[in-house]
């Protein structure tokens, strides 16, 4: 008996799991294991990923050496930090992506000229697929059937697994 309610417990445990939706939003720490320093090509850097939506973007780097200014184009050409909208001293710091646009980033201590500046365009989140949006949007007497989601299928053989082991089949 001990067993089989083992069982039935894994398996709901295995099912809530499976419906709980994964997170997308990726971390992009700049310089990768190289960090925020100067006489790093951070165009290539950024031009190796792809920043949504959500997405954070990271700088690590010696606290008291180095800092992060998010500024506009201007800003960002010129390596200067007036009228910045952000600015960030922490050694670690993680900037959240919030919009769909592209961002400006450099260091406001000098290092600016040195290479220490990156831009990164930002994408919106990618469309759910056409068939989830088709059943979305279908009228309430359309022959389109919704799609039920994965982790509705996962629970559902789960609740017959139970209802299987516990009648004795």
């Amino acid at each position: 008996m001990c067993s089989s309610v083992y069982l039935i417990f894994s398996i709901v445990l295995i099912s809530a799991v499976s419906t709980i939706p994964p997170i997308s939003a990726t971390d992009h720490i700049v310089g990768a294991n190289k960090g925020w320093n100067p006489g790093i090509n951070y165009t290539l850097w950024a031009n190796n990923h792809t920043f949504y939506v959500g997405d954070l973007i990271s700088f690590r780097y010696q606290k008291n050496q180095y800092n992060v200014f998010e500024v506009n184009q201007t800003g960002y050409d010129n390596c200067t930090t007036e009228g910045a909208v952000g600015n960030w001293s922490s050694g670690k710091d993680f900037i959240p992506l919030n919009k769909a646009k592209r961002y400006y980033f450099i260091c406001g201590n000098g290092q600016c000229f040195s290479g220490m500046k990156v831009s990164v365009v930002v994408h919106p989140l990618p469309s759910p697929p056409l068939s989830a949006v088709a059943a979305e949007h279908s009228p309430q007497n359309s022959t389109v059937a919704a799609v039920p989601r994965p982790g509705f299928r996962a629970l559902a053989v789960s609740f017959a697994l139970i209802w299987f082991v516990s009648s004795g089949l």
